[in-house]
């Protein structure tokens, strides 16, 4: 998976380049998360989540705010006002954060989704929408990583920090719903421009 962490260089330069030219509030966030890396929109999403103490799945201006501020994303308040106001398309002061992080998730063709999503039932061997260490174990061979192989690490301990790629910086749970996978996987995919490249790039990393 070191290509991986390399798309993630590559998408963290160019998300900075392209922010300095964004006119768009939510090109601007869009960027600004991508900027932390393939996993940054979801970790602005798990920001929300754990300010959503009634679980309504909605959040009020304030919160929005709030938000923002404990990710670091820099926005004047009129900007983000502007933003709340397009997702608060019935104007009842609330939005829903799940369509919220949809809108903010980069764009993906129909193939895109599908390779991910291949991947992702090849993994989640139990087919419980899930996938876990136990998932991996047939899957993705641990005892080829360099530290296991210099005893640094037991086979579990690769498992884990190979699930923490997919995992929230934030909320490192060792579970990855399909959700969070192609929440990752939009990340990569944005540092790609050929969907060719992106399929060929799944299908070897993943063997499909």
């Amino acid at each position: 998976m070191a290509g991986t962490a390399r798309h993630d260089r590559a998408m963290a330069i160019q998300a900075k380049k392209s922010l300095a030219q964004a006119t768009d509030p939510i090109e601007k966030l869009r960027l600004q998360c991508l900027a932390r890396g393939s996993a940054g929109i979801k970790g602005l999403g798990r920001a929300f989540r754990i300010m959503d103490d009634d679980n309504s799945k909605t959040i009020d201006f304030k919160e929005f705010m709030k938000g923002l501020n404990d990710y670091a994303v820099m926005m004047e308040k009129e900007e983000a006002q502007e933003l709340f106001n397009r997702f608060d398309r019935d104007g009842n002061g609330t939005i829903d954060f799940n369509e919220f992080l949809l809108t903010l998730r980069p764009p993906m063709s129909m193939a895109r989704k599908e390779v991910i999503m291949q991947a992702f039932r090849k993994l989640d061997k139990t087919g419980d929408g899930i996938i876990t260490i136990e998932d991996l174990r047939g899957v993705y061979n641990g005892k080829h990583h360099p530290k296991y192989q210099n005893g640094e690490w037991t086979e579990e301990q690769v498992f884990r920090k190979f699930l923490d790629n997919f995992d929230s910086p934030y909320d490192k749970d060792g579970l990855v719903s399909k959700e969070e996978f192609l929440e990752y996987y939009s990340g990569v995919s944005a540092s790609i421009d050929s969907d060719v490249y992106f399929i060929l790039m799944m299908t070897n990393s993943w063997n499909l």
